[in-house]
């Protein structure tokens, strides 16, 4: 099986799973290619299976990049799917999952033409793109800084991006956030994200911000949320699923469902990337 394990020009040095991949679907036997899916020299049909890992420019374009998706949809298989991506790359989704019955992160979308400072008074929150990732254009502000906040929510809005505004979970800054890792559904492995929002500081203009990483072993509590989530995604089982959790007083929070681009981490979980390896083979 000849795969193609798509990042974009602006990632090909800054995605440490991509190596360690395509040496996993080499020893299953496979034949890996890392192309960028902005380069437009690269012949997609010669691919049996395309596997989104890290174009992560394409919050900057979203337009053009669920358009290349269509594209190569017509000439070899997109994993995770095009309507997944569709679906995962606006945080909107987020409002789906509440509705199913996931305990996630409160969220308050505000769309352009509404008022920028149409949020709660929190005492302490968070402003980001509804289309985003990686903390790209993220801040974390408290009450008295509401007006840079506003600020920072109409300046989104005035580049037409929906804006999402969530309370900041203090209890991050002690336990961190877990990231759980599914492939085709069964678990394979957990990992701790440090606090990546400090206050005071400004929002990150790279492709992400820098994240402490270090493996971890979910608690019960965690793993249920976990389940509950991927049950609610209304594509059925997927190669590839992360779930972000934070913790609250009130038990683990979903703060995202990532189906499109996520790191896998495969260095913190010794055989991780030939189970992911096995489970892109086997698909069909």
């Amino acid at each position: 099986m000849k795969i193609a394990l798509v990042t974009a020009i602006a990632a090909f040095a800054l995605d440490d799973d991509l190596a360690p991949l395509a040496q996993a679907i080499r020893r299953a036997d496979g034949r890996a290619s890392i192309v960028a899916w902005d380069d437009p020299t690269v012949s997609w049909g010669r691919f049996d299976l395309a596997v989104l890992r890290s174009p992560w420019d394409y919050t900057q374009r979203p337009a053009e990049f669920l358009d290349w998706c269509a594209h190569l949809d017509g000439h070899t298989r997109l994993l995770n799917p095009i309507g997944v991506v569709r679906w995962n790359t606006d945080k909107h989704y987020l409002a789906d999952l509440e509705k199913a019955g996931v305990p996630i992160v409160e969220s308050v979308f505000i769309e352009p033409g509404e008022a920028a400072e149409k949020f709660p008074d929190y005492a302490e929150f968070v402003v980001k793109p509804a289309i985003g990732a990686g903390s790209r254009d993220t801040q974390r502000y408290i009450r008295s800084e509401r007006a840079a906040a506003v600020a920072h929510a109409q300046r989104l809005l005035d580049e037409q991006r929906s804006v999402l505004v969530q309370p900041y979970l203090h209890e991050v800054d002690s336990a961190g956030e877990t990231a759980l890792i599914f492939f085709n559904g069964v678990f394979s492995h957990a990992i701790r994200k440090g606090p990546l929002l400090s206050r005071g500081e400004g929002p990150t203009q790279a492709l992400f911000a820098t994240e402490q990483i270090e493996a971890r072993e979910p608690s019960a509590a965690e793993f249920d949320v976990a389940h509950r989530a991927l049950a609610a995604i209304p594509y059925g089982t997927l190669a590839y699923a992360r779930i972000d959790l934070l913790p609250s007083a009130d038990g683990p929070r979903l703060l995202e469902l990532e189906l499109t681009e996520p790191s896998l981490f495969f260095d913190h979980a010794p055989g991780s990337s030939d189970r992911f390896a096995a489970t892109l083979m086997s698909s069909s």
